[in-house]
């Protein structure tokens, strides 16, 4: 039997970047977007359009450059939002605009505080001036899995011959269970009579853990469309990981019929980067990605691996991008040969100051560690990336001594407005020392929230990579540092994350979604 094709659609930059301080900058999300592209997802949401002129103007800019997948924009079912998203998408080979609204009871009563016929009215309404605006629409029934029945079939019937080509069925808050919301999926492909005129998607979330196994249920009762993020990442539990989806339907063809389009290669690259932009590691023992994915250590696996890798593996580890695409630089290696790895991991920069700023960085890094990999050119990259303006602070050096018996005392000396000033603090460990020292300069008042430490490769050469998350008003940031000294790598986190916070339009406003 000829397999139909199950449409991928990644929303790591939408809802995604939702997670709490995983705000991203328009450049990161471009190096994201033509990470996904060379992935080849078929779409692409890039963000909320309306939500910020900084999250239009990098939905625009992926408009601009991607040309191998459909790019996408979040729309509420209002006439400013939805002319927002179809102004940004206007230089997009193929545009979609993507509108929502809730349909469950407990949203419509609570949150919206809209009468069943108001939200019906509103929802077609939308999706005719979207349809006028582009060829491409999608109507998403938010908190699907707790709506009724008899509701969203009379909306997806309209919705349909309104001009929505794709209708999504969200399970928003995690609360379906696999055989209930696949058959859920079923019922309605089966109730609404113009269901060929459409291909039905589903936007699953983890707040159980079954976000996965709700979107396979899905696909087996009739979805078409799978709505994922790399890594699982999103808000509150996150979503559907998108390399979970894609390898159980490789995986597993005698069950599932479907197939995907995706160059399965390119997931691990694609995942490092993610984690490296937003700075949330990926778990050792997260399936696909994590470091421990193809790892054996008892001794009966790696027996049974070494005879026969099938005996414990049911998938090969450089499928997925593992050991694969993977050049060792080091010192010696020259201009030309770093150019073309970063051209290999589609990063690239707005001008040759930038550009030489990385060669420079990496030459520094190659003195203090023996070979550079893939990561470590992530690393650097996103830190060159961040950059500072005149206004920001900066660390320009850093004395921290740790002794037994005596307090951790750190000595910092930090530029601000285009002046130095030498701080110094002790603290409970050398780390404390320094966000203390830093504080006495900055006197932010801003509530920690998270410290990261994650290596970046192995080895105890391996650069330290660090994630701050402050909270100070509501607002929730993450700052990124990298370096081989672990204390310089958290002093870099630490102002990076005052920085984001001191400046609004780098802050996502993380307006919702479905």
């Amino acid at each position: 039997m000829d397999k139909q094709r199950l449409i991928i659609f990644d929303t790591t930059l939408r809802d995604g970047e939702q997670s709490p301080g995983a705000a991203m900058t328009k450049e990161e999300k471009l190096r994201v977007a033509k990470s996904l592209e060379k992935l080849k997802v078929d779409v692409i949401e890039a963000g909320f359009a309306t939500s910020s002129p900084g999250d239009f103007s990098a939905v625009k800019s992926i408009a601009e450059a991607i040309k191998d997948c459909r790019v996408c924009s979040l729309a509420r079912t209002m006439p400013s939002d939805i002319e927002r998203a179809a102004e940004a998408l206007v230089d997009a080979v193929a545009p979609r605009i993507h509108t929502f609204i809730a349909t469950s009871p407990i949203h419509m009563d609570y949150k919206l505080q809209m009468t069943p016929e108001q939200v019906f009215d509103q929802a077609i309404g939308a999706i005719k001036i979207a349809r006028n605006l582009v060829d491409d629409v999608e109507f998403s029934l938010e908190d699907g899995s707790r709506s009724e029945f008899e509701f969203m079939c009379r909306i997806v019937e309209a919705a349909i011959n309104a001009g929505a080509g794709t209708i999504n069925i969200p399970d928003t808050v995690g609360y379906g269970t696999p055989g209930e919301y696949g058959e859920m999926i079923g019922r309605v492909i089966n109730n609404v009579p113009n269901s060929d005129k459409a291909v039905f998607s589903v936007h699953c979330h983890n707040d159980l853990g079954l976000a996965v196994a709700n979107s396979l249920s899905a696909v087996l009762h009739g979805a078409r469309q799978v709505e994922c993020t790399i890594n699982g990442l999103g808000e509150r539990a996150g979503n559907a990981s998108l390399e979970e989806i894609v390898m159980a339907i490789r995986t597993r063809p005698d069950i599932y019929p479907v197939e995907v389009g995706i160059d399965s290669t390119q997931i691990v690259p694609t995942s490092r980067l993610v984690s490296t932009v937003t700075g949330f590691p990926v778990q050792p023992n997260k399936a696909v990605v994590g470091a421990n994915a193809f790892a054996h250590e008892s001794g009966i696996h790696q027996d049974g691996v070494l005879k026969y890798r099938e005996t414990y593996e049911i998938m090969r580890a450089e499928d997925v991008g593992w050991n694969t695409n993977r050049i060792v630089l080091g010192k010696l290696s020259g201009r030309a040969a770093f150019s073309a790895r970063l051209e290999d991991l589609g990063i690239s920069f707005d001008n040759k100051a930038d550009l030489n700023r990385a060669f420079t960085r990496f030459k520094e890094l190659a003195d203090k560690k023996r070979e550079i990999h893939d990561e470590d050119l992530q690393a650097l990259v996103s830190d060159i990336q961040i950059g500072e303006s005149a206004e920001d602070l900066a660390l320009v050096a850093m004395d921290v001594s740790s002794k037994t018996g005596r307090a951790p005392h750190a000595e910092l000396t930090l530029r601000s407005h285009g002046n130095d000033h030498s701080v110094s603090a002790e603290g409970d460990g050398p780390v404390d020392a320094v966000f203390r020292a830093i504080e006495k300069l900055a006197d932010s008042g801003t509530e920690l929230k998270l410290y990261s430490v994650n290596a970046i490769t192995t080895g105890t050469d391996s650069q330290g990579e660090v994630t701050v998350r402050l909270e100070k008003g509501g607002r929730i940031v993450n700052g990124q540092g990298a370096d081989t000294d672990i204390l310089v790598a958290s002093a870099k986190a630490y102002i990076h994350a005052l920085n984001l916070l001191g400046n609004p339009d780098r802050v996502h406003p993380q307006l919702g979604g479905v």
